[in-house]
């Protein structure tokens, strides 16, 4: 059996993929890469880590000839940088989302991903919650019928305490596949262009550290070879709502829209006015029966980080991307999510908020194909 070595690279909730990469069976050895020296021998001693591979410097991992994947989990500004320098030491890399910043970093990874030959795989939580794979299910098998509309949201309060100072003001859509990869993979298609409105203002403090006034933005994206029409709306600071990472989908058939609190049950629509409430099923008999029970909330090993404090666990998502990364690699294949989606799906954010910059001005997304 083929196995490879994986080095996980920042261990806010990236220290949840340590058991999962671990009980996977094409795993060789597992390392982690952190800055903080206690986290490090806390989680070394917690899950019996090999010396050697402790890393505290994310340089010295793609120099390490016996690693053969890098998983990026570090805050958003590292990602193209670290991205690229795994990619370039020839090294399959998975990163968190978004990919990049910029359209320029996007193109850059692209570019980095055709050198290497190697497998990219952003790590996208939202297209492995349980509730997008039911609905997948419902239109991959036609109980949908044609859909007519989809909509997503991602509203969420960043002023809590643990988000890093980077994330004070951040424009709403720069980091907006949350909210955008459900509704252009539901339908197997990406963002062609995009038109989006801000609304509301921030306060003066936050709206000075990226130049950015808006409080909320909305976007409403056309699809290449669809005549559906998807919206998103996005916000992380200055509005009160629960937190909610949504996607609705309307078809001639059913539709399907996200519950608006937490645990009070999706609705599901079948006909005329038939309407009821309903809870996704879990997904572990899409895994390898190894890492399936990590679909449980109760398998988050810190559900007190603020990642999962708002959130409700990503959905039972994480070993979804693990199953997809290292089959990918095993299999010689591209990922799910790879380099021209993943950039499709991050420069519809960063586009939309370009459009909310200039007065709701009709921006095309690059085709990286």
């Amino acid at each position: 059996m083929k196995q490879i070595t994986v080095v996980i690279v920042g261990m806010g909730f990236g220290k949840e993929f340590i058991p999962i990469y671990q009980k996977h069976p094409n795993i060789k050895r597992v390392g982690i890469c952190t800055r903080n020296p206690a986290t490090l021998k806390e989680l070394k001693e917690r899950f019996n880590l090999d010396d050697d591979l402790i890393f505290t410097h994310f340089e010295d991992v793609p120099k390490r000839a016996d690693v053969d994947a890098i998983h990026i989990v570090t805050p958003v500004p590292e990602h193209a940088r670290m991205t690229l320098a795994s990619l370039n030491a020839g090294k399959h890399t998975a990163c968190t989302i978004p990919m990049a910043m910029t359209v320029e970093d996007c193109t850059a990874i692209v570019e980095a991903r055709r050198k290497s030959g190697k497998v990219y795989m952003m790590m996208e939580t939202a297209l492995y919650t349980r509730e997008f794979l039911y609905g997948l299910k419902l239109a991959e098998t036609g109980q949908l019928g044609r859909i007519q509309f989809v909509r997503g949201s991602h509203i969420q309060d960043m002023s809590m305490p643990g988000w890093d100072e980077y994330w004070k003001g951040y424009p709403p859509m720069l980091n907006g596949t949350h909210a955008i990869s459900p509704l252009l993979r539901i339908n197997n298609t990406k963002a062609e262009s995009v038109v989006c409105h801000g609304s509301g203002r921030l306060s003066d403090d936050l709206a000075s550290r990226y130049g950015s006034p808006f409080a909320v933005e909305t976007a409403t994206f056309t699809l290449k070879n669809s005549d559906v029409a998807a919206e998103a709306t996005r916000s992380l600071f200055d509005v009160v709502r629960q937190y909610r990472e949504s996607y609705d989908v309307y078809g001639t058939k059913m539709s399907f829209e996200w519950e608006q609190l937490q645990d009070e049950g999706h609705s599901v629509f079948d006909g005329g006015e038939n309407a009821r409430r309903m809870e996704c099923p879990d997904t572990d008999e899409m895994l390898i029966p190894e890492i399936a029970h990590f679909t449980k909330r109760e398998k988050i090993d810190d559900p007190n980080h603020v990642s999962f404090l708002q959130g409700a666990g990503h959905g039972g998502s994480h070993p979804h991307l693990v199953q997809e990364f290292v089959a990918a690699i095993i299999e010689g294949r591209e990922s799910a999510v790879d380099a021209h989606l993943a950039a499709n799906y991050t420069c519809a954010g960063i586009c939309a908020h370009e459009s909310a910059m200039n007065g709701g001005k009709r921006i095309q997304i690059p085709d990286f194909e």
